[in-house]
């Protein structure tokens, strides 16, 4: 049995693509390929809707605006994310948009599973 739903699949997939340093960004572009590749992974499980949000690259999390990550969590909190694919979220669980994922039916996800 899958947790994805005909309801889940009804809103967009949200691909949440981020490296914090611009020496991420030159030396390692394995990461930023898997990625990217999560927006296949969503496809895989059936999104036809599928959003890329790499306006973080290169942003540190510390005291940096991170708007990328803000349009991820107004998707979010407005309903229109059915899932969130990402490998590494900012304080990922500890933000209060991804808290608020389960209660508006929005699944995360990762490499590994949901």
């Amino acid at each position: 049995m899958t947790k994805i739903t005909p309801e889940h699949l009804a809103r967009g997939a949200f691909v949440y693509v981020r490296q914090s340093t611009a020496d991420q960004l030159l030396h390692n572009h394995e990461s930023r390929r898997r990625q990217y590749g999560l927006a296949d992974r969503a496809r895989q499980l059936g999104w036809q809707e599928i959003v890329v949000i790499d306006d973080d690259l290169g942003r540190s999390g510390s005291g940096v605006s991170r708007p990328g990550f803000e349009r991820l969590l107004a998707a979010i909190c407005e309903g229109r994310a059915g899932a969130v694919f990402a490998i590494d979220f900012p304080l990922g669980a500890q933000r209060p948009g991804l808290a608020h994922a389960d209660r508006v039916g929005t699944i995360i996800t990762d490499e590994d599973g949901i």
